[in-house]
């Protein structure tokens, strides 16, 4: 390429991230309650992954997922909240076009990842409660790891191809992001070149990424949902229900959440409402999925209080 052609290519060296809220008061509010936010997060999810480790009972195939999600929710949570809290407590708000795209490229895998193992999960509930006589089998530690390899490779995949797409993107100014982190919508609001090609493929990989899964995730439930009405047993029920629905709590929230961000591909008057999505997405999901899986699980709950107190887990 020439050398001149390439200098050209991007204008931009660095963008400014202009946060949350602009008043310095509010910056040290929003630094105490994101700081607070991301130390509960991780201590609530990490504890969750301790817990899964330690309870022999719960080394199933249910609760690999599920230590994995929580490996996920740590990994989204600090792809972008230490970087905000360091910019607001530096009050410096730029960050490299470097930087930027790698942030962005990790955020996509991160979520990619959430996509695919949220569908491993039901899968998994659909083959424990419609399949239950040939469910060891079909969920042995081998297909474990293999959902969870394919998962790794279709996700990085995603999130490499938005990152190459965004790099023949051309930046010629202004450069400031109305958000606290680098994401696509925001960053094609900014671009000088004709972003159509890549919105069209941000729309495809959704589909896939997110359409495709939904729907397997809806069959899924379909037929557990006819097996648990058929079941004569109260408690049975009960119990089923119980663990469905703490699953299906978190697929409402992350897709919800998912969808109208990217879906609407934030137009710049919606701004602060994406801004909104946002901490929904990297913030309170993660923060609230260690508590939607143990508040109504008792195996869970008896493994934490041994992992927090120190004392027997209930046997």
């Amino acid at each position: 390429m020439d050398p001149e052609a390439r200098a050209n290519r991007t204008a931009v060296t660095e963008f400014i991230l202009l946060g949350l809220v602009e008043n310095e008061e509010l910056q040290s509010v929003v630094f105490v309650l994101f700081l607070f936010a991301y130390l509960v997060t991780v201590g609530g999810n990490l504890s969750i992954l301790a817990a899964i480790l330690v309870e022999p009972k719960l080394h199933t195939p249910m609760y690999f997922f599920l230590g994995n999600l929580s490996v996920l929710d740590v990994g989204c949570v600090t792809v972008t909240v230490p970087a905000m809290l360091s910019r607001l407590l530096s009050h410096k708000r730029t960050i490299s076009y470097g930087a930027c795209l790698s942030q962005l490229f990790l955020f996509h895998l991160l979520a990619g990842m959430d996509c695919f193992l949220l569908t491993a999960m039901a899968y998994d509930r659909f083959l424990a409660i419609c399949r239950p006589l040939t469910y060891s089998t079909r969920m042995r530690q081998m297909v474990q790891w293999i959902l969870m390899a394919v998962s790794w490779a279709c996700s990085f995949t995603n999130a490499m191809t938005h990152t190459i797409a965004l790099t023949n993107l051309n930046f010629c100014g202004p450069n400031e992001v109305n958000h606290f982190y680098c994401d696509l919508p925001q960053l094609f609001q900014l671009s000088c070149s004709n972003t159509q090609l890549n919105e069209l493929l941000l729309f495809a990989a959704c589909f896939i990424m997110a359409g495709i899964p939904v729907v397997l995730i809806i069959a899924s439930y379909i037929h557990v949902a006819a097996v648990v009405l058929q079941i004569r047993s109260v408690e049975g029920k009960k119990k089923a229900f119980s663990t469905c629905g703490s699953h299906l709590t978190v697929v409402f929230l992350f897709y919800g959440t998912g969808v109208f961000n990217y879906m609407c591909l934030g137009s710049a008057e919606a701004s602060d409402k994406d801004k909104g999505v946002g901490v929904f997405n990297t913030v309170i999901n993660p923060l609230l999925n260690p508590v939607i899986y143990s508040l109504r699980n008792p195996d869970v709950q008896g493994a934490l209080w041994w992992v927090l107190v120190g004392r027997q887990s209930l046997t």
